[in-house]
This record gives structure tokens, sequence and C-alpha cells, in this order.
């Protein structure tokens, strides 16, 4: 039996260390997020704070910057066409660009964890008029640490995220959280 104790400590040692090393190495990242400024790029969504950067191409090909909209309330929408209640919600969105295109609203889409062609066709089909930035390193997805699909954000005109909404968004959701964006 003692040959046997040496190295099943040895195994729990090497398994302790990596985990102190895994902690520490995420620790150091998420600390350096914190504090992080918009200039050194890694900006990250939550209420109260900046907007992160959206820069990139459109489902159409276009280049996008959300530079674009400052001034504007916008809404930021992470879906793609394989995801269910991204499929409900997107008449939704349709109707709430339409009605508040006199605001200036701004809805911008990013495309995440599905094809180009298939949402590109389910957004023509749909009244999708707004750019979809297209998301394939999922760079944006994580500056905006995205749980899941569908995830809108709701930022103000001075670029503050306001409000997050995870999960599908109702005509309700969406005016209550529209309200803290549009005056």
């Amino acid at each position: 039996m003692t040959p046997r104790r040496p190295i099943f400590v040895g195994l729990l040692a090497a398994v302790l260390v990596t985990i102190g090393f895994v902690v520490l190495v995420r620790w150091g990242q998420s600390a350096g997020h914190a504090g992080a400024s918009e200039t050194e790029g890694t900006l990250r969504a939550s209420v109260g704070n900046l907007a992160p950067a959206i820069v990139g191409t459109t489902l159409d090909g276009k280049a996008f910057d959300l530079a674009s909209a400052a001034g504007k309330p916008i809404v930021i929408n992470f879906w793609g066409p394989s995801c269910v209640p991204c499929r409900d919600e997107f008449p939704v969105l349709a109707a709430k660009a339409a009605q508040h295109a006199a605001d200036g609203l701004t809805v911008v889409g990013v495309l995440t964890d599905d094809p180009v062609e298939p949402a590109r066709e389910f957004a023509a089909q749909n009244g999708g008029t707004w750019p979809t930035v297209i998301d394939p390193a999922k760079a944006i997805k994580e500056a905006y640490r995205v749980a899941g699909r569908p995830q809108t954000y709701f930022v103000d005109r001075g670029g503050i995220v306001r409000a997050i909404q995870i999960g599908e968004l109702t005509d309700a959701d969406f005016e209550r959280s529209y309200a803290k964006i549009s005056q």
C-alpha cells in the first residue's frame, strides 16, 4: 500500500495546482476587464456603462460601425434564424422599428451562432430592414457577454446601456426598456 500513496498524493497535488492556476488565470482576466478603459478595447457591456463598439460587415456585405448611430436610441439584438424565440420576437422588432422610427430608433442585429445565408433569407422574408452584423469570431458576442439567444440591449442617446433583455422580447418588454432610452 505504501507505493500507491505517494502516487495518489502526487496526483492530488497536481490536480490542486492545476485548479489553482485556472482560478488565478480566470480571476486575472476578469479583474483586467473590470478596470479596463474603452481605449484599451476591452470594454464589456453592462447596465450603466458605455456600449462596446460594434464594427463589422452586415448580411448584405456593407461595412457597419455602431458609432454612426451616436445620439440616437439604439436596440442591439443578438439572434440567429435557428433560434425559435429569435424567430418569434422578430415581428416585434420589425413593428417597433417602424413605430419608433420618428424618434430616431436604430435597431442593430448581431448574427451569432448561425450561418449567413439562412439569416439573410429570414431577415428579408420577415421585415428585417435594419442592419445585422455578422460575428463569426464571436468577439461582439463576448464583448456584450451574451448568455444566450435572443439577447437584447437598449442603449441611450449617450451610448450608455440602460437595459438588457435575456430571452424573447414581448411588446411590453420592449416598451418598458425603450422608455429608458428614448428621452
